[in-house]
């Protein structure tokens, strides 16, 4: 571990060329620098060629870091048939570099038509001063020894030659989401005539971020992630353009879980309440999209961890925000502490809340460690994490055509954690940091419901649950893996032979090329191996034991789709789980909001509690101790039943006993408190308060903003604090809702605010109402003066330029710096020009107001006045200079007067603001 560390200290202080000793915490990467290489290569040749491109992404590089590569074709057998290697210079932290291959072995030789793998190993390195005197290739070789514990590994096959394409049962396609919504007037998801599988088919992506921490920038400025909060889309941006313009059925928007307090270190004056707003904010946004829009699926989690000494996963239904950092006083800046970097004590915690979560971008080594163990087993672990990433496109995309090249590939770190052990279902995402959602390339996760299930959280998480998913980089194809009439996802016990099918159509006219099958051993910690390829089916009699199958389906377009796993006990007398929950019912209450409560328990764990009023489903609770309210004023008075039915994760269900109690509102409160609303403050944190009053008592009120749910509060007097960075500057309502014990509920009048964070004016010019004399200026003797024969407009001293009657030229003026992010520049002053000239025609004396640059060359004059603008009172001027943003430029008054008759122009209170 210590050479790793140390190596990682030196790659380290290359990136930042600022090392110059060796302390504690250098021994380490900062949390999210991480080196990234993808390929890109196409399917088949092209005019005898394989022309290769590489990607090498390293948001930390310094001028010296390089990526160094090895580029290998291998045969059928892992045989070398073609090499290539080089370096890269990480400009700006990226870098691309062609490979080279064509077609023939080392010696030039030709060879077999057939498929053949090109692998890409890659490692970050720096360059020294010595280099140019080393052969290239012994530079590579000293790289990958150096800093071989940060190599990324990518693979792609490609197909050489004619190859007959696989044999494969034509399948009817699948119900997909989007056919259903076309079905006029159809309620039901009706099953595809000769499909023989009851499914539809959501296509999403479950990774990507906004404004709420590192993401959500404009495409037209996007080169990386964001400073935490500092993009401008949100959640609802995200799910907008997901349903509308990339067509997707879900999209999970995943936060960084330690940037809620707008820092991707730890910022001590953090307020808990602000993060957890912010977070509840976004959970708000996803149910009021799904509230608007039911057949979509908008989904808020976590993205949580950091990459060095850690490793990324997706927490898909938090309920509360996960968090490891602490303020100054001491207060998490969250809601559910979870220590960094210690996944076993995660797990617990998502087995024990009942969250799910996704492998993000899983590396083979250096991620997720269990007892020092890379990618460790863990058996809540193993509950919880349903998907695993096996392919992404890349972070910082900026295509918005769906046809993003650079593409990560995690199949390795997958099969690692399916023969640790872990169940978990492929996906496959965008991880989008810029506004593109569903936009940059066309993969998608594929989630299957069954068909006549109405799209619900509930039933959507059950499916991941189940881990009813495929991964496709082709969003108008399917792939369903069955085995003996199972469905992939599945683990079931078999006797005799297995027949395992890739159930595969395209709704755009693609035809599978190639069909692999893969085996491998839960819990044998091994290699997944290639089963057979070439036909769709394939039977055979497996060995004693457990064992894992999955399907790989590459198309003639060289797209690829991937199956969830299939799992089998081979000689096994019973799944592994056929022991069903127990559980009872209880009601507390006969009038106004009852509780309805279930105590359940499982042999390994209870997933959800259904309950079930006269046999109606009226409400799901996935957290022990089970329960839920309900309004028993919308059923009838008298004699009721209630029943609870309880799930475990392999679907194993138990229904209680039922429970009759009675309801009586017979003269029960029907009165709704009265309220009212108020709000202070138009920036930062501000204050949504309300007076509220009931004939028995008020229990809660809750706060909306613009229909948006935004807290509540049960003490008198009501109040809540929001931060108002989470709307947009402008006009917004406020309504409080009061409710009593009964039930009832009051609603105020809206209340009008206004929010405005745009940033202060902030005052460019010194000493611009002169009282400081010369400060700040340059000026003619004499120019700055508190001579009283002209009053200055505020105070004594003012600018006075000219006035002698005598032929003369004065000038006063002052450098500005006018920063390049302002929105806006503007300059003002107040002029009075006093003048015995008695012409109404002709300018004899002026004064010229400039912009100068440091040389004194004139850039433009702003506005020219004269002896014909005279009067006895200062009038103020204004003119817009923000086109000299990010300059330092002389704001210039220059006074000309004629030899005879004088004019005196005098300036006061001049001022330069930007915005």
């Amino acid at each position: 571990m210590q050479k790793r560390l140390w190596r990682r200290h030196v790659l380290a202080c290359a990136l930042v060329l600022a090392c110059t000793s060796v302390v504690a915490n250098d021994l380490r990467h900062p949390d999210h620098y991480e080196f990234d290489a993808t390929l890109e290569v196409p399917f088949q040749t092209q005019a005898g060629q394989f022309p290769i491109r590489l990607h090498f992404d390293y948001p930390g590089a310094g001028g010296a870091t390089q990526a160094a590569w090895v580029l290998e074709v291998l045969d059928a057998n892992g045989q070398v048939v073609g090499r290539d290697a080089g370096l890269a210079p990480l400009g700006n932290g990226r870098a691309v570099a062609n490979g080279h291959w064509n077609g023939r072995d080392e010696g030039g030789r030709a060879i077999p038509a057939g498929y053949y793998t090109v692998r890409l190993r890659a490692v970050p390195t720096v360059a020294v001063a010595g280099d140019p005197a080393v052969p290239e290739s012994l530079r590579v070789q000293q790289a990958f020894k150096q800093f071989g514990d940060e190599m990324v590994e990518q693979r792609y096959d490609v197909m050489l030659g004619r190859v007959p394409a696989a044999r494969l049962q034509p399948m009817t396609p699948l119900r997909t989401a989007k056919q259903s919504r076309q079905s006029a007037g159809s309620t039901s998801l009706k099953v595809e005539a000769g499909s023989g599988l009851p499914f539809t088919i959501y296509y999403g992506n479950m990774h990507s971020q906004t404004n709420h921490s590192d993401g959500g920038a404009a495409v037209s400025s996007c080169s990386g992630s964001q400073a935490p909060q500092a993009g401008v889309s949100g959640p609802g941006d995200a799910y907008t353009m997901m349903r509308v313009q990339a067509g997707g059925d879900f999209l999970l928007a995943s936060e960084h879980n330690h940037m809620y307090d707008g820092s991707t270190s730890t910022r001590t004056t953090a307020v808990p309440a602000d993060a957890i707003a912010l977070f509840d904010s976004g959970l708000q946004q996803a149910a009021s999209t799904r509230a608007a829009n039911p057949d979509f699926m908008a989904m808020y989690g976590l993205e949580w961890g950091v990459i060095s000494n850690g490793g990324h996963l997706n927490i898909i239904n938090p309920d509360g925000l996960a968090q490891w950092e602490y303020n100054a006083s001491g207060q998490l800046i969250g809601e559910v502490f979870t220590a960094k970097s210690d996944y076993p004590a995660l797990y617990a915690t998502m087995k024990q809340r009942g969250w799910i979560g996704q492998f993000n971008h899983p590396a083979s080594t250096g991620q997720f460690l269990v007892n020092g163990v890379d990618l460790g087993y863990d058996a809540n672990g193993a509950e919880v994490m349903v998907l695993a990433e096996i392919l992404n496109s890349s972070a910082f995309s900026t295509n918005t055509t769906q046809t993003e090249t650079s593409r990560s590939s995690f199949v390795g770190a997958w099969n690692k954690l399916l023969e640790t052990g872990y169940r978990v279902a492929p996906a496959t995402n965008q991880d989008n940091h810029c506004a593109n959602w569903g936009l940059s390339f066309t993969n998608r996760t594929g989630v299957l419901l069954p068909s006549g299930t109405a799209l619900s959280e509930q039933a959507f998480y059950d499916a991941l649950r189940a881990r009813r998913t495929f991964a496709t980089e082709d969003r108008s194809a399917q792939l369903v893996l069955t085995a003996n009439g199972r469905v992939m996802g599945e683990s079931f016990a078999n006797s005799g032979p297995l027949t395992l099918t890739a159930n595969y159509a395209s709704t755009s006219g693609q035809t599978a090329q190639r069909v692999q099958f893969f085996e491998g051993v839960p819990g044998r910690n091994g290699t997944v191996t290639q089963l057979t390829e070439g036909s769709g089916s394939y039977s055979f009699t497996p060995s004693t034991g457990q064992h894992f199958y999955y399907a790989l389906v590459t198309q003639a377009d060289g797209l690829r789709l991937w199956s969830a796993p299939i799992w089998v006990d081979q000689g096994g007398t019973a799944p592994a789980d056929t022991t069903a929950p127990t559980v009872n019912a209880a009601v507390s209450g006969s009038s106004g909001i009852i509780t309805l409560s279930a105590n359940a328990s499982d042999n390994v764990g209870v997933s959800r509690v259904e309950f079930l009023l006269d046999g109606v489903l009226v409400g799901t609770d996935s957290t022990a101790v089970y329960s839920m309210t309900f309004d028993s004023t919308t059923i009838a008075n008298g004699s009721h039943t209630l029943t609870a039915r309880a799930f475990d994760a392999a679907g194993n269900s138990a229904t209680s006993a039922a429970v009759t109690f009675s309801v009586n509102n017979a003269g029960a409160d029907t009165t709704a408190p009265s309220v009212t609303a108020s709000q202070s403050g138009s920036s930062g944190t501000i204050t949504l308060s309300a007076m509220a009053s009931d004939d028995v008592g008020v229990v809660q009120v809750d706060f909306q903003v613009d229909g948006v749910a935004r807290g509540s509060d049960a003490t008198a007097p009501y109040a809540i604090t929001l931060d108002s960075t989470t709307l947009a500057n402008g006009s917004h309502t406020l309504v409080a809702s009061a409710t009593d014990a009964a039930g009832n509920v009051g609603t105020s009048s809206a209340v009008a605010f206004s929010v405005d964070n745009s940033a202060p004016p902030v005052e460019r010019i010194v000493n611009g109402g002169f009282e400081s004399g010369k400060t700040g200026w340059s000026a003619t003797n004499g120019v700055i003066t508190k001579n009283s024969t002209y009053p200055a407009r505020t105070g004594v001293w003012k600018a006075w330029l000219n006035g002698s009657g005598t032929a003369n030229t004065e000038f006063a003026y002052q450098s500005v710096a006018i920063p390049a992010n302002a929105s806006s520049a503007s300059l003002t002053f107040w002029l009075r020009v006093a003048s015995n000239e008695t012409t109404t025609t002709i300018a004899y004396d002026t004064l010229k107001v400039q912009v100068r640059n440091g040389s004194n060359a004139v850039l433009s004059t702003l506005g020219t006045y004269s002896n014909l603008n005279k009067g006895s009172a200062y009038v103020q001027r204004t003119f817009d200079v923000s086109a000299w943003k990010g300059q330092t430029v002389r704001i210039y008054f220059e006074g000309i007067e004629g030899s005879q008759v004088a004019t005196s122009f005098v300036v006061d209170d001049v001022s330069l603001v930007t915005q």
